[in-house]
């Protein structure tokens, strides 16, 4: 008989089954509240599930065009120049994707060769990391200040090289819940200037930036525009986060590449679905409203467990909450977070697993996209440890 383990020569031989899913199986196993995984347990709009039942019963059932189709794009290059006053051509600089993980994979591919160094601010979205490897890439790591996770602007230009092909960003960032300044993207404009970089950014929580300042994206200064590719999720946008539709925009020269790669992962995406975005996006407070709506249910956990013994900086932006325990116990995160599943019934994410190094710092992610009555049921169990 073969042996096939010797056939296999893995490439990613460190990569097992994610966090996510793992504490989402807990979570079900022990019937436990789930705030571990980022999805609202709320419905999306009735209108937009109505729009796309219609394009269905439509026949627009078949595949779309490989771009996405034009009414989406259009809207979207619309929504872009409404928020961050810069143009994306709808034919040659956006393009549909199977959500944001699919858009990160594919630019990556796109761009990063064997030996090529990209820039990983952690923690870090767990994506990034291994479609960097299965490149052939090298990940190069900066830990964002433990305190604010802020970064360093000196330490990334200390590590900058030769070889350095790709930055990737992530604001609001996932999992701390954090933005990023107006101070933070004129440095990364000025480090980046006369250098062939690539800015990888992830912005899939731009409508739900909580702070005074607006959502800091890429768009917004011409520097960064021109050398970017940015990547937004609907799924996060319209709570429909299994429906997996998200969006890239990048200059044409840019996205030409990305598309080489794209067409050949997925092809195309969702045609009704689409179709239906394009109709329900016109109405510009299903997306501009998105960022109230969260910031309510960010103030609202906040206070459902301000009488629990957990610290914390309350979110400037996700839909995600740290909460720190080490004034409940000193048991690593992973250990607590299962403990937390299984005797109290409340699933949530440890931080050490965004980590590289699975640097512990006593941090547990929440999600808050959840029904009020939801919340009030976890800060419960919160306030109770």
């Amino acid at each position: 008989m073969i042996s096939y383990k010797n056939l296999i020569n893995s490439k990613l031989p460190n990569v097992g089954t994610t966090i996510f899913t793992t504490m989402g199986k807990l979570a079900q196993e022990n019937k436990a509240i789930n705030l571990s995984q980022g999805f609202p347990d709320f419905s999306c709009s009735d209108k937009l599930v109505e729009l796309v039942n219609h394009y269905m019963k439509s026949g627009f059932n078949q595949y779309a065009p490989m771009q996405g189709v034009l009414p989406l794009r259009e809207q979207i290059s619309i929504i872009v120049e409404g928020l961050y006053k810069t143009s994306y051509h709808p034919e040659t600089e956006i393009t549909i994707t199977a959500g944001a993980t699919q858009a990160i994979y594919t630019a990556i591919s796109a761009f990063v060769k064997e030996d090529d160094e990209v820039i990983v601010f952690e923690p870090a979205y767990d994506c990034y990391t291994p479609a960097i490897e299965m490149n052939g890439g090298t990940p190069i790591y900066i830990q964002l200040n433990p305190k604010d996770f802020s970064i360093d602007w000196n330490a990334v230009r200390k590590i900058i090289s030769h070889r350095t092909r790709m930055i990737i960003i992530n604001s609001p960032h996932n999992p701390s819940g954090t933005v990023l300044s107006v101070k933070d993207m004129a440095e990364l404009e000025k480090l980046t200037h006369d250098t062939d970089i690539i800015v990888l950014s992830d912005e899939v929580y731009e409508h739900m930036c909580f702070t005074a300042e607006p959502h800091q994206s890429v768009a917004r200064y011409k520097g960064l525009a021109d050398r970017s590719i940015l990547v937004s999720s609907f799924g996060k946008t319209v709570h429909t986060t299994g429906w997996k539709i998200g969006y890239v925009c990048a200059p044409a020269t840019l996205m030409a590449e990305f598309r080489k790669v794209h067409q050949f992962l997925v092809f195309a995406v969702n045609h009704p679905i689409q179709l239906a975005l394009a109709d329900f996006l016109k109405d510009k407070d299903t997306y501009l409203e998105v960022k109230s709506f969260y910031k309510q249910k960010s103030d609202y956990f906040i206070k459902l467990i301000k009488g629990s013994k957990f610290s914390y900086e309350q979110s400037t932006g996700t839909y995600f909450q740290l909460l720190k325990y080490n004034a409940i116990s000193d048991e690593k995160d992973v250990d607590f977070a299962i403990r937390l599943t299984k005797e109290h019934k409340l699933a949530s994410i440890p931080l050490s697993v965004f980590y590289h190094e699975n640097i512990d710092n006593k941090l547990l992610r929440f999600c808050f996209a959840k029904k009020d009555e939801t919340l009030e049921k976890a800060a419960e169990i919160l306030c109770k440890l």
